[in-house]
């Protein structure tokens, strides 16, 4: 009996441990020539492609050009959910991201500039900074693996179309 109430106990904890410490799994496949398909645990796949001048065929994102997108997604979902708790409104939200590779192989993101651009009439500045600053220190698990390996470079910019 003990070793049954033990087994029941172990096999509880490990789907806990698996719930809490969910991490995500995708599978990637080749396609042919440059191109792979890898699909998504909440969506279809997404293609990536070298560009032609590697021997691919522009018909997907560049890999690393992906890692930007990633990092984009992961901080406008933070201030876009952090701006819609404070219900500050905007007519539009964009964000400008650059990498910068380094020379050697393997060539990596060693610099990167986060530009976040917001528009509309009567902007509350302080607070849509503040959505963005817990997004760049807080909430964005992308933003912290950048930083392991790249200079960051985070600046915010106003856009009023305030009309007085």
């Amino acid at each position: 009996m003990a070793y049954f109430y033990f087994l029941v106990v172990f096999l509880s904890l490990q789907v806990t441990k698996k719930l809490l410490f969910m991490a995500d799994k995708i599978t990637t496949q080749w396609k042919g020539d440059m191109v792979f398909e890898s699909d998504n645990p909440r969506w279809s796949s997404i293609m990536m492609d070298a560009s032609k001048d590697f021997g691919g065929t522009d018909s997907g994102m560049a890999p690393k050009a992906m890692m930007l997108s990633s990092l984009a997604g992961c901080s406008g979902l933070d201030v876009v959910s952090v701006l819609n708790k404070m219900r500050v409104k905007m007519d539009d939200f964009k964000m400008i991201i650059e990498g910068e590779l380094t020379e050697e192989h393997p060539k990596y993101y060693h610099k990167v500039s986060v530009e976040y651009h917001f528009y509309g009439d009567k902007l509350k500045e302080e607070k849509i900074q503040k959505a963005v600053d817990l997004s760049v220190e807080k909430y964005c698990g992308v933003m912290e693996m950048f930083r392991q390996f790249a200079e960051l470079n985070i600046t915010t910019h106003f856009h009023h179309s305030d009309k007085e």
